[in-house]
């Protein structure tokens, strides 16, 4: 008797199964059933047919965890799937479903077989990034060029092998490079430095290595971390080069003392008190000051947490220098071989007595309107007015350590300029007859820090029109000591 015969290759998309129609029992010489079905198959699909003899009468029945997956169309089987839950290979807890079909022929034992689907897998997933499209790794700036500095993964569902580029048009995709592209391993490629860039950012796409070549993409962002590659750093920092803000050079600190004179409080030095803070900034290392030995740092002490300098005893006796130089050392307290060296310069000042002093605590003086953008102003009867402040330290009153400035009101502040040596200039061109103004000058001594400060009333006189005589009678009263007489000088042309 003929019987109905399943194929058993797994390549088909549906494969038939016969029941023998024998006489006694129709059921007893099936077998089982293997086929095929690609994922995402529409509800209905058909999955196998039953062929069965024309006569006689059979009873099927499907069961088992995955018979909610079919359904029986007659002879047929065919895909049950859900709407909104297609059949997705990838949400499968096996890709391979297995459903017991039962066949049951009154007056005999049922009979069992089984029918098995393999789902196909189809590419109908895109890769993503885990733990999503934008990811931040910290990475030292000591990590070596060449090293693999971390790992980027993305998944895809369906399996495929995924190549990683990174993008060559992102920011700072020039520190970094992929050796192996199926790996997602990243490689340094350009050494990293804390101190001129503390953030990089570029992308990494995945891309799959099938003819869709769906691909993903990930911004990285990567945190520089400081490490401890610089030495401490005296402030403020003179730069080496423009380019290179984190080579510093030690600026020259300097501060004056009185030969003689005890000083308890530490000393005030220029540009600013000395101090040097550790020159990797993200790690800010604690810093201990000391004085290298010199032939006169004994007199001196140095604070060492606070890098602050005083005298322990008055600097006096015969071959005292009119300078004094120390050598400052800044180290890290937690490594000592990272330091830095400064020079302090201590200028030994003679005792001053006497601070500066202008003759008069007001000066006449006058400026001829006319086409010059510089001219010198007079006082009476026409001679130059130049101003000095008189030290009576010094043995012809003349300091040369004094510097004059103008305090000038707002509605002079472009039209007079007084030069180092006490000339007062005027803008000629910009005045108008009978205006009238009043400037302070202030001296300073830029050594003992005193200042003392007069006034001068300039009166703008017409074109042509000659500066007033003195007052005073001809004999009763000489120019002050402190206003120069020029009477003859190279006519003065420029701006002031």
């Amino acid at each position: 008797m003929p019987g109905g015969a399943g194929s058993a290759l797994l390549l088909a998309l549906s494969l038939s199964f016969h029941l023998s129609p024998a006489a006694p029992d129709q059921c007893s010489k099936g077998s089982n059933v293997f086929t095929e079905l690609p994922e995402n198959s529409a509800n209905g699909t058909a999955v196998a047919t039953l062929a069965l003899p024309a006569a006689g009468s059979v009873k099927l029945c499907l069961s088992g965890a995955d018979a909610t997956w079919f359904y029986l169309d007659g002879r047929t089987v065919r895909l049950q799937a859900a709407p909104g839950a297609p059949l997705d290979r990838e949400a499968l807890e096996s890709p391979v479903l297995m459903v017991a079909l039962t066949c049951s022929e009154d007056g005999f034992s049922p009979v069992e077989y089984r029918l098995v689907v393999q789902v196909l897998n189809e590419n109908d997933n895109r890769p993503r990034f885990q733990p999503g499209p934008e990811l931040t790794h910290n990475v030292s700036e000591l990590v070596a060029v060449n090293s693999v500095v971390f790992t980027t993964q993305a998944e895809d569902g369906d399996g495929d092998t995924l190549v990683y580029v990174i993008d060559g048009a992102s920011a700072d995709a020039k520190h970094f490079r992929i050796d192996l592209p199926n790996s997602g391993r990243i490689v340094l490629a350009k050494a990293l430095d804390f101190e001129t860039r503390r953030q990089l950012d570029f992308v990494v796409h995945a891309v799959m290595n099938t003819k869709e070549r769906y691909k993903a993409s990930a911004h990285i962002h990567v945190n520089v971390l400081d490490g401890d590659d610089q030495y401490p750093q005296f402030l403020p920092c003179r730069a080496l080069l423009p380019a290179t803000a984190s080579v510093c050079l030690s600026p020259i600190y300097t501060a004056n003392i009185t030969a003689g004179r005890a000083q308890v409080r530490p000393l005030h030095f220029l540009p600013g008190a000395i101090h040097a803070e550790d020159g990797d900034h993200g790690l800010k290392a604690a810093i201990t000051y000391s004085l290298l030995p010199g032939p006169y740092s004994g007199w001196f002490h140095v604070n060492n947490a606070t890098g602050a300098v005083t005298l322990l005893r008055p600097l006096d006796g015969p071959g005292l220098p009119p300078a004094v130089t120390l050598q400052v050392m800044a180290a890290q307290v937690n490594d000592a071989t990272k330091f830095a060296v400064a020079e302090a310069r201590v200028r030994v000042l003679a005792p001053n007595r006497h601070p500066p002093r202008f003759a008069h605590p007001r000066y006449p003086a006058f400026v001829r309107q006319g086409p010059r953008t510089a001219t010198l102003a007079t006082t009476y009867g026409g001679r130059v007015l130049a101003l000095h402040a008189a030290d009576r330290d010094f043995p012809d009153g003349f300091n040369p350590w004094i510097r004059y400035r103008l305090a000038l009101p707002a509605n002079a502040s472009e039209l007079f300029q007084l030069m180092p040596n006490g000339l007062l200039v005027a803008r000629a061109d910009q005045l108008q007859p009978s205006q009238h103004f009043l400037l302070q000058v202030i001296a300073r001594d830029e050594e003992s820090g005193e200042v003392t400060n007069t006034t001068v009333d300039i009166e703008v006189l017409r074109p042509g029109q000659a500066a007033p005589q003195d007052p005073v009678e001809a004999g009763q009263e000489q120019s002050p000591p402190d206003v120069a007489v020029i009477t003859r000088m190279s006519p003065w042309t420029g701006h002031p």
